[in-house]
């Protein structure tokens, strides 16, 4: 048998269960990797053992569905260069190809483990982390293989780019059979960059149509740098999420709100980038749903932290608190279609986020400053 913990004196809990809503004086009994017990502290039952919160706010883990961890290098000065005022192209993507393709295993491996680790110190639980930056059919498998030591959220992203050199259709056409191939068993998900300069809407479709076949769950790039087709290809495919969603025409709107696929927000990057941030009201009030990603990658979000997306995203997106945080937790859920993460509920995974303060507004009233108390996965605390 598994040991008991309750969680009391939970001065706020957030639970995104419609029927319990927000809890206030609250507790949480875990029972091994699930959560056995929600309610008000005065009904706790007993467990093994019990952690005080001490009127700190909980709230379920941060669910960051859009992640490229797999990686060698950096691209500081592009940063550097961009900050000096050169627009953002997409272009240094075959920098990073390059190192990545240089590196051998443990250097990929204990990259993406040190972002892991410092994900999960900001909060988040579970992390989805796409491959992209190998492009040939060895690199792409072996970034999945070191991808799927971490997470169970794996993403097939040999559309990336087109390598330098390459024909855009002979390039496609190697995606959709001997690369996805090699990379299936690896992967939960398939994604493409749908973008000028990319992949364009026809090749997408192939390349979703080919991965779908194959087993995999559908996601897409879409709409970062100008207002195309993948918005409305990703509601039309039945992808899961459509991510970026920076530029966004009253029809993308349209259709997202009537359709299943989330409109994941990826804020850090606007920041990084100096594009536009989207706003995410027109979303909202449409009825369509959102997530919050970090889209955590050397080149335009080298960034973990959730936290700092909810920031942005109620400061710059027109997100209240509550619409944000939902975004990062349940919102991230939605967008890897899972139902035990992202809520606290009996039989969801026991997957929390303590505070060091007793209000969420914190992340945006007081940003930068280091409000995780702990973050608990699985029933274990890091």
């Amino acid at each position: 048998m598994t040991a008991t913990i309750v969680l009391t004196g939970i001065g706020e809990l957030t639970t995104n269960d419609p029927e319990l809503g927000t809890l206030h004086d609250a507790a949480i009994v875990l029972d091994g990797d699930r959560v056995a017990w929600v309610g008000p502290s005065r009904q706790a039952p007993a467990a093994d053992f019990q952690l005080g919160v001490m009127g700190g706010a909980v709230l379920p883990g941060f669910v960051d569905s859009h992640a490229h961890l797999v990686f060698a290098g950096d691209r500081a000065a592009e940063f550097a260069a961009r900050m000096a005022g050169e627009p953002y192209t997409g272009g240094g993507i075959r920098t990073t190809v390059a190192a990545t393709r240089a590196a051998d295993d443990d250097t990929l491996r204990l990259g993406v483990a040190r972002l892991v680790r410092e994900a999960q110190r900001q909060g988040t639980t579970t992390i989805e982390i796409k491959s992209g930056y190998g492009l040939t059919v060895a690199d792409e498998e072996r970034s999945l293989r070191v991808a799927r030591e971490y997470t169970a959220e794996t993403t097939f992203l040999g559309a990336h780019v087109v390598p330098a050199g390459a024909d855009p259709d002979a390039y496609t056409a190697l995606v959709c059979d001997e690369m996805l191939a090699a990379c299936a068993p690896h992967a939960r998900w398939v994604d493409v960059f749908c973008e000028r300069g990319a992949f364009d809407a026809d090749q997408c479709r192939a390349i979703l149509n080919a991965g779908h076949d194959a087993g995999l769950g559908m996601r897409l790039h879409a709409n970062q740098l100008g207002h195309g087709p993948g918005v409305q290809l990703a509601v039309e495919l039945g992808c899961a999420s459509a991510d970026h969603c920076t530029y966004l025409s009253d029809d993308d709107i349209a259709a997202l709100a009537g359709g299943d696929t989330i409109a994941t927000f990826l804020p850090a990057t606007d920041f990084s980038t100096r594009q536009p941030y989207p706003d995410a009201r027109r979303l909202l009030a449409a009825g369509g749903r959102a997530a919050l990603a970090s889209n955590c990658n050397p080149g335009s979000s080298y960034t973990t932290s959730i936290p700092f997306c909810i920031a942005l995203a109620v400061r710059d997106m027109n997100m209240t608190i509550d619409e944000a945080i939902w975004a990062a937790t349940a919102g991230g859920a939605a967008a890897l279609r899972r139902v035990d993460i992202g809520i606290v509920s009996t039989g969801a995974r026991a997957d929390l986020v303590v505070l060091e303060t007793d209000n969420p507004i914190d992340f945006v009233y007081r940003p930068g400053v280091p409000l995780i108390a702990s973050t608990i996965i699985g029933g274990s605390t890091f």
